[in-house]
């Protein structure tokens, strides 16, 4: 029971934390929703579709794009999350300072090589980010660019293939439904 306690207050520092490190920030999609919804729904879609109940892997969704996008530093969230939670966001944090066709294709190239954490968590972030794009894209996306994002994000989902058969239905699920679209 204590256990599953400390747990929780560490899920929900998270929160916090990524909360506080994203207050200022807006996703891409027309409504322009609060960012803090991106990592929430990756926790969601994990426990309650994955039935993913490792906290360390929840935590790391849940802060999974802090030292991404904020000025989160890496010794920050090892202080407040401890080394586990840090690197599994590590593995799946993009170098910012390299040009984004570089950064695609070192996902696709790193995927296969990342921890069973980083791709549950890599999952459920290509997962949500395509429920994003087929119910409120961002309005300056054609459908071509709509298209080569799926397409994109096949290449990485088939680097983590055999972390969750159930997680990666839903995915292709998506896929599907993104070309009945187009």
């Amino acid at each position: 029971m204590t256990d599953d306690k400390n747990h929780m207050g560490t899920f929900i520092k998270a929160v916090a934390f990524a909360a506080e490190k994203h207050r200022n920030q807006r996703r891409k999609d027309a409504e322009a929703s609060p960012y803090i919804n991106h990592p929430i729904a990756l926790a969601d879609v994990l426990a309650n579709e994955g039935g993913v109940v490792d906290p360390t892997v929840l935590c790391a969704a849940i802060l999974h794009d802090t030292i991404e996008d904020t000025e989160t530093t890496e010794d920050e969230l090892r202080d407040a999350f401890g080394p586990e939670v840090t690197s599994i966001v590590l593995e799946v944090t993009d170098d910012k300072s390299l040009e984004k066709q570089v950064r695609k294709q070192l996902q696709v190239e790193h995927a296969p090589h990342l921890s069973p954490e980083a791709k549950l968590v890599k999952l459920a972030d290509k997962i949500c980010i395509l429920r994003d794009i087929l119910a409120s894209p961002p309005a300056d996306w054609p459908a071509q660019r709509k298209r080569e994002y799926f397409d994109w994000a096949g290449r990485v989902i088939e680097g983590v293939r055999g972390v969750h058969p159930g997680l990666e239905s839903i995915f292709d699920g998506l896929q599907r439904r993104s070309r009945e679209l187009h």
